[in-house]
């Protein structure tokens, strides 16, 4: 299937945020795509995080493949960055937050106490993934296979086709953007004003392209990239980002 068609990037209202983010309207819903790559919803005061991918570094130790063993300590400590600086009154996890049903048994003890103390005194929506199939048994979270928040539904893997209203993760949004120097590659969100695609937030989390066949059918239009730079996202219009 061919991927959209380029239009004018004009059409897509968003703004710079003092934060740092970009401020934009997913289906009616005032959204704050942060440089982080969670997703503040302000009217519920709802803070987003898709594919944590807690505990891929010893997933991938486990067989071999050594990588630094602080992945779960990195992820989890931009998380409560997010959460103090937000004060938010729900967190949604966005699914695969657990890198495989195993990763709750290898993950340190400070790191599980973590998560309940970012619990503590919000509601933690552990939306379930296709790597955390099991729900967060022994951690905390309230499991489900989607909600509901602003008029938004927030699940792990999007639908295929045009489906307005949607925020998910799964995919790893990534965007390789061209220059006279030549081009770079960053995670990053992608959206069309009516649904939402979130960057992998986890550590370790690798990413998918949005030139790629898998993203041609879920925007009605020409998609925008919102890049994840240092301390600063950028709207990148779909005309600018190039394949890999």
């Amino acid at each position: 299937m061919p991927a959209p068609a380029v239009r004018n990037d004009f059409s897509y209202a968003v703004a710079a945020s003092p934060c740092g983010g970009v401020v934009a309207t997913v289906n009616g819903a005032p959204a704050l795509l942060r440089p982080s790559g969670a997703l503040w919803l302000a009217r519920s005061r709802t803070l987003v995080a898709a594919d944590l991918h807690l505990e891929k570094g010893s997933a991938y130790a486990a067989r071999g493949q050594l990588l630094p063993p602080y992945d779960t300590r990195e992820t989890l400590n931009r998380l409560e960055a997010e959460v103090a600086a937000l004060e938010p009154v729900t967190v949604v996890l966005l699914g695969d937050t657990l890198h495989d049903r195993r990763a709750q048994l290898r993950i340190d003890g400070d790191d599980a106490s973590r998560l309940w103390r970012l619990a503590y005194g919000r509601r933690l929506v552990w939306v379930i993934g296709n790597h955390d199939a099991d729900g967060p048994s022994g951690l905390p979270g309230e499991p489900v296979d989607e909600i509901g928040i602003d008029g938004l539904t927030l699940r792990h893997e999007p639908l295929v086709g045009v489906e307005p209203g949607e925020a998910a993760g799964h995919l790893h949004p990534c965007a390789r953007i061209r220059g006279r120097a030549g081009s770079v590659r960053r995670r990053c969100f992608v959206t069309d004003g009516e649904r939402i695609i979130l960057p992998a937030f986890g550590a370790f989390a690798g990413g998918l392209n949005v030139k790629d066949v898998a993203f041609a059918s879920l925007f009605a239009r020409a998609p925008l990239a919102v890049a994840l730079g240092v301390g600063q996202a950028h709207a990148i219009g779909w005309g600018a980002l190039a394949g890999d």
